[in-house]
């Protein structure tokens, strides 16, 4: 385990990356052109990113992330 002392400055800024990079994969996820076998990949990092996300931010913001909420509980949907 690692711990990290941060500015309130810099915790917002990484909740902005996280955010960020949260929904780039989001709408990587929705592309039909990506390969079945990316998806399962973006999958993955989404749930990596989440876990980091949850560390830095509070609750009301991680419900909108949640992977129950948009579907990527099932990694055989696209693998």
């Amino acid at each position: 385990m690692i711990g990290l002392l941060i500015t309130d400055s810099e915790q917002t800024e990484i909740e902005y990356i996280i955010k960020c990079q949260l929904d780039e994969l989001l709408l990587d996820l929705d592309d039909s052109r990506i390969e079945p076998v990316v998806k399962g990949v973006i999958i993955e990092r989404y749930r990596l990113l989440f876990q980091l996300f949850r560390r830095v931010t509070n609750q009301s913001n991680c419900l909108k992330y949640m992977p129950n909420r948009i579907h990527l509980t099932s990694k055989s949907k696209y693998e």
